[in-house]
């Protein structure tokens, strides 16, 4: 039996398919997760760590530890299980299955698989033991009466929630903290002590100490009093402690920054190719206060030259330094209403990497080349050196380019050859755009402008001009060539992907559209092209906007992943992010990944593996979502306040979005979007068609769809759950209960027909 282990055990050894990446990185080198995987498999059982040692061939202390510190990593990691007897086995033997927790505000959960399967719904009894964005290895335990895979929670892989923020209450002699996270549901326990001084109904920030059990309530400590209710700003410093945004820079941080100046060193310039003359520009908005990317544009005898210049972030901020690991943490920039969280402390995303006017900087260019057809002939990557010529507005490079505005023009003489030639690239590319198919939706982003006392005094739409889209283009191109080079040379990366919509997103939506009469052509795969055919069938329509966004809800959210499967919204097959590194930690990724090609090296010497890269896809798209996710909290917020002093004021409104249980209203004009319940429609019963997008009445047959226009009045505004309720105006009510009650009467005298004709007939 013995030499049947030792066998098998050489053999194994000999065929770790990973020794030389394990062998790069550790100096006591141990044993792949894959190879580790494998002879568990084999095993045909579960087998503790003694067998797993003995099956690797592992006889000395340090291997031994190293072997359980890794088995723990894979626990952690849901790629193993372990049983009571300390026995160890795949966790697909177990019909397991790990993702990330998504908490309800009403107690129960779901669990997005990693796998990307459909969702497994997780009881309030389970949820007691988790926080909203958990990480978990579930069971799967049945199927509900709805449909719907249940699970039990094996084990908690990740805990995601920390620290809390919400209002503090001291109620009896009992202190607890409701989270201001609807999607947090269980109070937070405070013992006796731990409050710091926190009156009742403040805004706090606790500190979690215990994490929440099936029979025991989360417990924290109130690390800081945010203020009282209402404070300016509240909203901001909420949605931050909500969503664990990081903030404040770590010590290490402050020490690493601290070296760097105002100008770029002279030994910094060296070697780099020297672009200093080239009338690079940047073109951002007004209010813009860093500048990672300048444009450059010639006309060729075939076509055109573009240079795109991004800040150089890639020399600054190295692997394994306190700065790389904080700009991971963060991920991303977050921007709030006039606050931003920077990934990158201010020295560098304000500084030394934003591209200034009239100052020298470092730069990653990208140069392409393209055909008077739109098409990239070739591209190449260079490390530069930049002086930027000027910091042109969207207003003023339209003023020049577009409107041909006499005195933009003459402000900017020298600037003007080479705008020209920029715009007639991007006419010639929005060209090729259309004609591969990428899908174009026009949507609202709103900008919210506050007066004295940053009180808020309107919220208005983001106008958005050609010269947005000239910069769109030049990003865009620029990513297609970095994701084009980086594959060319085999190099691990991100790429920026965008999956197609799935089947049954696919079939709800032809359904839908042939009910207008409008077909989506490329079966259960349509194409990009196929997406904007309807598009461009649905202009100058009433139901435009309806059509736009069922189109736009029936797509998944484009994340980063280092398999790349194409972007289908902007109908690429490879695309990355490059353009950003100041404010997207992915963008610096692919920025070191290219340095690391332009200085020779081959992918095996980049110290980052497909692991790595799948890992910090991962966490970045994690990232991006809970920016997206606190933002919208800080703003939704700020509309409630807004209409706080307009309850019981009518405006016109359009609905964006139907439920079972009511329809949200966005109001016309002023972007701030609320609730009409299904109670608020009528006295009738209302049938919720989720393919339709619509709720129609039992009896008066009156139908709401998305994209209907409504004249509501708000009767109620919750600045705790940023909700807004609406109602129906009198006029739409009276009509909607006349409807019902003239069909009542009609069902009445059929009803009474009926029964004469049966007695006629005995």
């Amino acid at each position: 039996m013995q030499r049947k282990k030792k066998k098998r055990t050489q053999s194994s050894r000999r065929r770790d398919p990973h020794a030389g990446r394990e062998a790069s990185r550790y100096e006591q080198p141990i044993a792949s997760r894959e190879l580790i995987l494998e002879v568990i498999t084999e095993a045909d059982q579960p087998v503790n760590r003694a067998d797993i040692g003995e099956l690797l061939d592992i006889r000395d202390a340090d291997g031994a530890e190293a072997l359980r510190r890794r088995l723990n990593a894979m626990l952690r990691d849901g790629q193993l299980v372990r049983n009571r007897r300390d026995c160890y086995a795949p966790a697909d033997q177990f019909d397991l299955v790990q993702g990330r927790v998504i908490g309800h505000q009403d107690g129960f959960g779901f669990l997005v698989t990693d796998d990307e399967g459909d969702d497994v719904f997780l009881s309030a009894r389970q949820m007691r033991a988790l926080f909203h964005g958990d990480r978990v290895l579930v069971r799967i335990t049945g199927i509900d009466r709805r449909g719907r895979r249940e699970g039990d929670v094996v084990e908690v892989l990740k805990r995601n929630t920390h620290s809390v923020v919400g209002r503090f209450y001291s109620e009896n002699g009992v202190q607890f903290v409701t989270p201001d996270n609807k999607r947090l549901p269980n109070d937070i326990a405070v013992p006796a002590g731990e409050s710091k001084g926190a009156q009742h109904g403040q805004i706090v920030s606790v500190e979690i100490i215990q994490q929440p059990a099936k029979r025991s309530p989360p417990v924290g400590h109130v690390v800081e009093v945010l203020g009282d209710h209402m404070a300016p700003g509240m909203e901001i410093d909420i949605a931050i402690r909500s969503h664990e945004v990081p903030e404040e820079w770590p010590e290490a941080v402050k020490k690493e920054s601290a070296v760097f100046g105002k100008d770029v060193p002279a030994r910094a310039k060296r070697g780099r190719e020297d672009l200093r003359e080239l009338p690079l520009v940047t073109i951002d908005g007004a209010d813009a206060r860093d500048f990672d990317d300048a444009v450059y544009c010639e006309a060729t005898a075939g076509g055109w030259r573009l240079l795109v210049a991004i800040a150089d972030v890639s020399h600054y901020v190295h692997p394994e330094t306190a700065l790389n690991k904080e700009a991971f943490e963060r991920g991303n920039s977050v921007y709030f209403p006039e606050r931003v969280i920077p990934m990158l402390p201010e020295v560098l995303s304000n500084g030394l990497c934003s591209l200034n006017p009239e100052v020298d900087r470092l730069c990653m260019v990208c140069e392409m080349l393209f055909k008077k057809d739109g098409s990239m002939i070739r591209s190449r990557f260079m490390n530069g050196l930049m002086r930027s010529h000027a910091r042109l507005t969207y207003e003023e490079a339209a003023a020049i380019m577009v409107d041909r505005d006499k005195q933009a023009c003459k402000r900017r003489k020298s600037l003007v050859p080479h705008l020209d030639e920029l715009y007639r690239l991007y006419k010639t590319l929005r060209k090729a755009r259309v004609k591969r198919g990428a899908i174009d939706f026009e949507t609202t982003e709103t900008r919210i402008v506050f007066g004295a006392s940053r009180k808020i005094e309107r919220i208005e739409a983001l106008v958005r001009n050609d010269a947005h889209k000239v910069i769109e283009e030049c990003m865009v191109a620029a990513n297609v060539a970095a994701a084009r080079y980086l594959e060319r040379h085999k190099m691990p990366t991100l790429y920026r992907i965008h999956a197609a919509p799935s089947g049954d997103k696919v079939t709800d939506l032809q359904e839908f559209l042939n009910e207008l009469g409008l077909g989506l052509r490329g079966g259960p795969k349509p194409s990009a092209r196929n997406y904007s055919a309807v598009l461009k069938m649905a202009q100058g329509r009433p139901d435009e906007h309806l059509i736009n966004t069922v189109l736009l809800r029936s797509m998944p959210r484009a994340e980063y992943n280092p398999d790349n499967i194409g972007h289908f919204g902007l109908a690429h097959e490879n695309y990355t992010h490059f353009t950003s590194p100041i404010r997207r930690y992915p963008d610096l990724l692919v920025h070191r990944a290219i340095r690391h090609v332009l200085a020779g090296k081959k992918p095996k010497s980049f110290p980052y593996t497909v692991e790595n890269m799948q890992a910090f896809g991962v966490h970045c798209s994690d990232t991006e979502r809970r920016a997206d996710e606190a933002t919208r909290d800080a703003v939704d917020w700020l509309k409630c306040e807004y209409m706080l002093d307009k309850v019981g004021e009518s405006y016109a409104g359009i609905i964006t979005s139907t439920t079972s249980f009511g329809l949200f209203v966005e109001l016309q004009d002023i972007y701030v979007e609320g609730l009409v319940h299904v109670t608020a429609l009528g006295n009738d019963y209302f049938h919720f068609d989720p393919v339709r997008h619509c709720l129609t009445g039992e009896h008066s047959k009156r139908i709401f769809r998305l994209g209907d226009q409504l004249q509501v009045k708000v009767v109620r505004v919750n600045l705790d759950d940023r909700k807004i309720d609406f109602e129906l105006s009198e006029k739409l009510l009276h009509k909607a209960g006349k409807k019902g009650k003239r069909k009542g009467k009609d069902k009445g005298k059929r009803k009474r027909k009926k029964t004469s004709l049966r007695r006629k007939s005995r």
